[in-house]
């Protein structure tokens, strides 16, 4: 295998794929990138059995052929390398002759045959989306996904094409976040996935650089193809991303949500996340909560600790109500804040035991369990 390359794309193409390879790979060629080379592209494929990306390159391919070398080490040279033509040429015991300018390395290699194999999507469920749709409604609901690793049924995004839409739900137990989009979805193509923290956090990286994605799945994987979009860092077409799913039942989520909350509030989001942002301030592990206090016209948050005092925020609101106050975790109130764009959200409560909920015009739905008032 021999191939002339431009520095820059073969450093933005190892960047595409460097994130799957874990700090300690379970065997030695788990900790490499597959490098193929045929007609005027190279592909770099990287897994780690349960996630899989690979994306392709523009080079001026001079011999076809195919090798695995250190991921890690490999970017780092070429990001250090002094001249833009970058030369690679393959021995037939698998080491590496790189030049670029001055610079010439030899890289051990390991040979491609024991590379695993990533997964082809024949018989899968498939569907077109907006990478930018997607991009939102995950970042809608991903800071909801629990962390908490005896739970992994919660630790990922579930995804449900059903009843002419896609819905995407992440819950820890403690909050609950669901986003919506009307969406064809075939009788026969009806089915629904939990994909996995890691591979959500991959796919916010990568979502955004192109117009579409095709997103295909069955009950063990699952699969994205991503356009890359007319970029100048030298990707051909789209990057692949293979990932394997969360196997087991999602929890009925529907069950979470409220049927009713007796009181509806119109809030200035921005404004809000201001206001409980300022007043957390003074909140400790211990003391980790803020109250919500709704009285005529008027919205009141307050907190307070041993450590350090107290925090007082109000803020004008429509509202004519009954007096309620109910006290949250401030970070379960800012995260959906954060996530959503729109100005207007409305936030709806019924007790001080019960759960609050914030909603938008669109299909968005927050719910967040309250703390107890001692």
């Amino acid at each position: 295998m021999k191939f002339k390359i431009n520095r820059d794309h073969f450093s933005n193409g190892l960047a595409q794929v460097l994130n799957v390879v874990g700090s300690k790979a379970a065997m030695p060629i788990l900790s490499n990138v597959l490098i193929e080379a045929e007609k005027d592209c190279i592909s770099l494929s990287t897994t780690n059995l349960d996630l899989g990306i690979r994306c392709k390159i523009k080079a001026e391919v001079k011999e076809s052929g195919s090798v695995t070398l250190p991921v890690k080490r490999l970017a780092g040279i070429v990001r250090e390398l002094p001249n833009i033509d970058v030369t690679i040429d393959v021995a037939t015991n698998h080491q590496v002759k790189l030049s670029s300018g001055g610079s010439h390395f030899k890289i051990m290699g390991i040979g491609a045959e024991e590379f695993p194999k990533l997964p082809d999507t024949g018989d899968d469920k498939t569907y077109t989306l907006e990478q930018v749709e997607l991009a939102t409604m995950l970042g809608n609901v991903a800071y909801a996904q629990s962390t908490d690793e005896t739970r992994y049924i919660l630790a990922g995004v579930y995804f449900n094409f059903k009843d002419g839409k896609l819905s995407l739900v992440a819950t820890d137990g403690r909050r609950l976040a669901l986003v919506s989009k009307e969406l064809p979805v075939p009788a026969a193509s009806a089915g629904a996935i939990i994909l996995p923290a890691k591979t959500v956090a991959e796919l916010l990286r990568l979502l955004g650089k192109g117009d579409k994605l095709t997103i295909s799945f069955n009950e063990r994987r699952a699969a994205f193809q991503i356009e890359t979009g007319k970029d100048t860092s030298g990707l051909c077409d789209s990057i692949y991303l293979f990932s394997k799913v969360v196997e087991g039942n999602y929890p009925n989520y529907h069950q979470v949500i409220p049927k009713e909350t007796h009181q509806r509030i119109k809030l200035e989001r921005e404004l809000f996340l201001q206001c409980v942002h300022r007043a957390a301030l003074v909140t400790s592990e211990k003391s980790n909560s803020v109250k919500v206090k709704v009285s005529t016209n008027l919205l009141e948050i307050s907190a307070s600790s041993p450590d350090f005092g107290e925090s007082h925020e109000s803020m004008a609101i429509a509202y004519s109500g009954p007096e309620l106050q109910v006290a949250f975790n401030p970070q379960f109130i800012m995260d959906p804040l954060r996530a959503l764009t729109k100005d207007e959200v409305f936030f709806e409560v019924k007790d001080e035991v019960s759960p609050g909920v914030f909603k938008t015009l669109e299909s968005f739905v927050c719910v967040i369990m309250p703390v107890r008032l001692s």
